[in-house]
């Protein structure tokens, strides 16, 4: 299995892009919302639970050169609505607004990447519509049978018990409280300002939103991953698998999983010490590794 090289750069460039552009978009599911850069071939990011777009702020600025980077607010997260009346906010709901999105911004195919509950979406939606992802990544994430991993069991019996909406509430107006709710996600949870940490969290201030997640979290079941595991192993979609080592939700044994579960994969690359969120914390050797997939072949524009 070949390994990227992790030592690429960014091609020159007379100016600098600007800043990712908030942008929504109507669908069956609601305005959704998500952060725009650059142009060409399309690109999505999925971020998992609590967060939002802003997880992709440094792959949108590094990667507006070569693509027209989307990074969406799922559903009851960031700017994004609740599920419509009567829908029950899950991963397959997840999957089917990704691709609602995909259809009104009249997307054909996308480069599709994912972290944490975000790269489990990114498996429904590669295993159900594989015509419509032109590469696959997948960083630390919800895989197979390890979810709602170990590590996450005190928030799960948290959503479990009806606790996580009001505890949610509270971390929306304390960055303090809220950075330590993510800390082990990142390896300096210092080092990460307080607009970002706040930016996940604020939009639980609405009791529907903290609610809606809530609910996500508690009808979390592995049994939806593992169903798919037969499609899995016949996806030829390119697929780079990109791991933290020192994850404690998902350890680098399931990057091995995926690797060898999906015959696409070009590349499996270990990021040594890196947790969770390293693409906030490990931007550049995260975006090489992009880059260098995705300037494997030259793409029309979707």
């Amino acid at each position: 299995m070949s390994i990227l090289d992790t030592n690429s750069r960014s091609k020159p460039r007379s100016s600098e892009p600007g800043p990712p552009q908030p942008r929504s978009t109507g669908t069956a599911f609601g305005d959704i919302a998500y952060l725009e850069s650059g142009q060409g071939p399309a690109a999505l990011f999925l971020h998992g639970v609590f967060l939002n777009a802003g997880l992709w702020r440094h792959q949108l600025r590094a990667l507006a050169d070569i693509r027209r980077c989307l990074a969406v607010d799922l559903l009851a997260h960031g700017r994004s609505p609740c599920p419509p009346p009567g829908r029950d906010l899950t991963l397959e709901l997840q999957a089917d607004m990704a691709l609602g999105l995909l259809d009104a911004l009249g997307l054909e195919a996308v480069d599709l990447v994912g972290n944490d509950s975000g790269g489990a979406i990114a498996q429904l939606i590669a295993v159900r519509c594989p015509r419509r992802v032109r590469t696959l990544t997948l960083t630390n994430c919800d895989t197979h049978d390890n979810w709602p991993p170990p590590a996450f069991a005190p928030v799960f019996a948290m959503a479990r018990a009806g606790t996580l909406a009001d505890a949610l509430g509270t971390l929306a107006g304390d960055p303090r409280l809220a950075r330590a709710a993510l800390a082990s996600g990142f390896e300096n949870p210092d080092n990460v300002d307080d607009e970002t940490i706040t930016g996940f969290f604020a939009p639980f201030a609405s009791p529907a939103r903290a609610g809606a997640v809530q609910d996500y979290v508690a009808g979390m079941d592995p049994a939806v991953t593992v169903a798919i595991h037969e499609a899995l192993a016949a996806l030829d979609v390119p697929t780079l698998i990109v791991w933290g080592t020192a994850d404690e939700f998902f350890d680098v044994a399931w990057a091995t999983w995926l690797a060898t579960t999906i015959p696409g994969t070009v590349a499996c690359v270990e990021l040594a010490g890196a947790k969770l969120f390293f693409p906030v914390e490990r931007p550049e050797a995260f975006n090489a590794q992009l880059r260098a997939l995705w300037t494997r072949t030259a793409p029309a524009a979707a």
